[in-house]
């Protein structure tokens, strides 16, 4: 008996080496596809070629070879060379969400469709990227707006995990993966007190405040401890899943960053001096009231990711338009800038509009050219992938967004992205929708 069930385990084996040694070919073909069309040499030829790094050309062109751009200017094809001509529209880089939910949360009344907080105060070990739904109707909506990436980051207890950037477009989370971890996400407790609450005092809120921050502290000084045992171990070193996420975000020459969400104007320079004390590397996100501080920023070299350009005033007495101005103070006083959007289900949906938020910015004092960076080079940088992407240049990845307009008009189209080479579809469940209703039947009149 046992020798018949090894002989019928030893044929169903063979069964599926035989049907793998079929599929296998087969499944390498569909996902290396996008390299065939990457070997072809194609001339884009457009109205005008907003490098964002340097120059813009008008006309323009960009000479793709393997994914990569092989030549920008006002070019001649070379012989052979496959040429598409947009002479009606304006070429960018691809946007990049510095902050994002996307693909994380889908509808908002619907618990298993929201994933973007996670349960613990201390959690350094989540990677928030490796939960994105790859099938997420919000992505490919995001992407008809030429959002071509997203940094998708943890939101729950203070130290919520980390981010990984994404493309958006690829055959499951692996294939969209660009860059893994990028941040630790810090989530800074409030430094305001509570003057009209009758359930605690003053100095149990000081207190409470108190034991917040020197939790921080603890934390990071217990992850440098393990970093030095781990050193000292040798082979025989049990790794701790917790502490090992906290390893590429201290201090060293290969130090990751800690984006710091943080809005009020203490906790900004709280931030600010406790970075600086402990030598970490640190991006502010939300930043409601950076551009009080901007100074400050721009002197310690903290860049920042503005998240609150349609955010009300925090104060009676401010401006009602000074989140709009926001932006343009922050890069005046020579801070690094990007503009994002808040995380969250509602932002997840939303993140289409991010070039209109960006748009809102110019007529308030952020120059045109530091608004376009807001959305490309700048998070590149800050997020350590400006070798490849974030500005059309010879070398970097072939991602760009073909335009009938200008990229921050709300009237314009985002006619074609191009991703590493290749031409994304951008249908979408809006561009369905608009079909459905435009063709919908006549209604009958009486």
């Amino acid at each position: 008996m046992i020798l018949k069930m090894t002989a019928s385990v030893e044929k169903r084996r063979k069964r599926i080496k035989s049907l793998l040694a079929v599929l296998l070919p087969a499944t390498l073909l569909v996902q290396s596809g996008a390299s065939g069309k990457n070997s072809t040499t194609i001339l884009y030829k457009a109205k005008a070629v907003h490098s964002v790094s340097g120059e813009t050309f008008r006309p323009g062109s960009i000479l793709v070879r393997e994914g990569l751009i092989a030549e920008i200017g006002k070019l001649e094809p070379p012989k052979g060379t496959q040429v598409v001509n947009w002479d009606d529209l304006e070429v960018y880089p691809g946007i990049i969400s510095a902050s994002s939910s996307l693909g994380l949360a889908e509808i908002s009344a619907l618990r298993p469709t929201r994933d973007f907080s996670e349960v613990g105060e201390f959690t350094p070990d989540v990677e928030a990227w490796v939960a994105v739904n790859p099938d997420s109707e919000l992505i490919p909506v995001a992407r008809a707006n030429g959002v071509s990436h997203a940094l998708v980051a943890p939101m729950g207890g203070t130290i919520s995990g980390t981010s990984g950037l994404v493309r958006l477009d690829g055959w499951g989370v692996e294939a969209m993966t660009v860059k893994r971890p990028v941040a630790l996400h810090l989530w800074w407790p409030g430094m305001g007190l509570n003057t009209t609450s009758k359930e605690k005092s003053l100095k149990e809120q000081s207190k409470n405040r108190k034991r917040s921050l020197a939790k921080i502290d603890t934390f990071f000084d217990d992850a440098k401890a393990y970093a030095q045992a781990k050193q000292a171990g040798g082979e025989t070193f049990a790794e701790v899943p917790a502490w090992e996420g906290m390893l590429p975000f201290l201090p060293g020459k290969k130090q990751k960053p800690v984006m710091v969400h943080a809005d009020e104007l203490r906790q900004i320079k709280a931030v600010v001096e406790w970075a600086k004390r402990r030598k970490l590397r640190i991006i502010l996100a939300g930043a409601k009231d950076s551009w009080q501080t901007a100074d400050l920023l721009a002197k310690e070299k903290i860049p920042v990711i503005f998240q609150h350009v349609f955010t009300s005033p925090a104060r009676d007495f401010d401006p009602h338009d000074v989140h709009f101005r926001a932006p343009g103070l922050l890069a005046r006083a020579g801070v690094k800038l990007a503009i994002g959007m808040r995380l969250g289900s509602w932002t997840a949906a939303n993140q289409r509009n991010l070039p209109y938020h960006v748009a809102h910015t110019v007529p308030y004092g952020l120059s045109r050219k530091n608004a376009i960076a807001a959305i490309t080079l700048h998070p590149a940088e800050m997020l350590g992938v400006d070798d490849r992407l974030g500005s059309l240049e010879r070398g970097k990845e072939a991602t760009f967004v073909a335009v009938r307009g200008d990229l921050l008009d709300p009237r314009s189209s985002v006619k074609h992205l191009i991703l590493s080479g290749q031409e994304v579809d951008l249908e979408s469940r809006h561009t369905r929708l608009y079909r459905r209703y435009d063709n919908r039947p006549a209604l009958r009149q009486k």
